[in-house]
């Protein structure tokens, strides 16, 4: 018998907070339930923050009930209040077309088809007409401003100054809830932690307007061992889109996750079964330097976001660069891509290996670039260098242009040739 998706949840570290957690359990084991889970198009990717919803949807799908997924061309026109000040806002063009990339995006984590088919939806549906009398009689009046001036954001932004504008987005988000409520029998709201108090508000309003009981719940903030927030890298944020993070660096940003994390990572970002994920977390603690549990994350997490065939071509990018692999086997966007993410220096043509070493970047002066020749630690193509003074151009270059300079086992940068002797710019 499967367990209580419930206890999936909480087992996997999922549950945060949520309404009355027994009448909940009851309503989900008592057949399928609505529920919904909204994006604001504030970018236009999704990250890898709002993954975990995707995949909390989609948990809760495979249990058997019905993801509404929503985009929110209407709230997404304001923002949600942050705490550092007035958010800048975008024009209606600009998320008009955010709100049709997310909701492809959002279209590959859920089933659209079948008895318990997703439904993608927009709550610019509803808004669009709505007139700001008929918005102030029958959503502002449930709302008392006492309850809404003690909300973290805003009673932290009251001194500074907050826009109507931004006080008034928990109007326009709970009142989603109760069109979903009214439209499809949405019974059921989840989303981060960090919305919890925009959760229930939509859960009040809904009794408040209809007398009718509904349910909410969290998912934990995703953080690192420091408490800074998961899904951040030195490059930046960490996209779903193939064009804004490439498939190798997302694969590389996995790879990365710490050891004390890595087993809740693979809990709550993958389909594995507990079981086995304890397995890996034992094989960890065995070998922790083969990163066993880290390669199976990335692997899993790719696989989800962006196909088998781009987790593994990562994959073997990821081993082909620190000599693991061949070079040459693999695809030239793959390559490329992957040395942007490690760093990518235009060179003219005939520089040297000690002048490319430091140009790209991996040693600081041209006397540790010898050394590092010298005590057989630097590699072009993960071929080794005897010659402090040959030249990228004397040997054979990927595809004609590219070199993978490698100082030891995990130091690396790209160079591509374009003309003839010295460092242009850094990609």
């Amino acid at each position: 018998m499967a367990p209580h998706v419930l206890d999936d949840l909480e087992a996997r570290h999922l549950l945060a907070h949520s309404t009355d957690r027994d009448a909940l359990r009851a309503d989900l084991a008592a057949g399928p339930l609505t529920y919904y889970v909204g994006f604001d198009p504030s970018a236009p990717s999704l990250h890898i923050g709002n993954l975990l919803q995707l995949l909390t949807a989609r948990r809760l799908q495979l249990a058997g009930h019905k993801p509404l997924i929503l985009v929110g061309g209407s709230t997404g026109l304001i923002g949600d209040p942050k705490e550092a000040g007035e958010r800048a806002m975008n024009s209606k063009e600009t998320v008009a077309g955010w709100v049709e990339r997310i909701r492809t995006q959002v279209s590959r984590f859920v089933d659209l088809s079948g008895e318990g088919a997703a439904r993608v939806v927009n709550n610019l549906d509803w808004t669009a007409d709505l007139s700001t009398v008929d918005f102030l009689r029958d959503i502002g009046k449930h709302f008392p401003v006492n309850r809404m001036l003690d909300r973290q954001v805003v009673s932290t932004r009251l001194e500074a100054g907050i826009s109507y504008t931004e006080f008034s987005y928990v109007l326009l988000q709970s009142m989603d809830y109760l069109e979903l409520h009214r439209r499809y029998g949405c019974v059921l709201q989840t989303g981060g932690s960090d919305q919890w108090g925009n959760i229930t508000a939509g859960v009040e309003l809904v009794r408040r307007a209809d007398g009718t009981r509904v349910h909410a719940l969290a998912t934990p903030l995703i953080t690192k061992s420091d408490g800074t927030k998961f899904g951040k890298t030195e490059t930046g944020t960490v996209w779903l889109d193939a064009d804004l993070t490439s498939p190798y660096a997302f694969y590389q940003s996995w790879i990365q996750a710490e050891d004390t994390k890595v087993g809740e990572y693979l809990r709550q970002f993958t389909f594995l079964g507990l079981d086995a994920i304890a397995a890996l977390e034992e094989e960890h603690a065995r070998v922790p330097g083969a990163r066993t549990a880290q390669r199976r994350l990335a692997s899993e997490v790719t696989t989800l976001v962006h196909g088998e065939n781009e987790a593994r071509a990562a994959e073997q990018a990821s081993a082909a660069l620190f000599g693991g692999a061949e070079l040459s086997d693999l695809p030239q966007s793959t390559v490329r891509a992957a040395l942007v993410e490690a760093g990518l220096t235009e060179m003219d043509a005939g520089v040297t290996v000690v002048d490319a070493l430091v140009g790209s970047g991996l040693v600081d002066s041209r006397s540790a670039a010898r050394r590092a020749v010298q005590d057989g630690g630097a590699y072009v193509n993960n071929d080794r260098v005897t010659d402090p003074d040959s030249r990228l151009s004397a040997g054979p270059l990927l595809y004609g242009s590219l070199a993978v300079l490698r100082r030891g086992k995990r130091s690396i940068a790209g160079v591509e040739i374009i003309g003839s002797g010295r460092p242009i710019k850094a990609l």
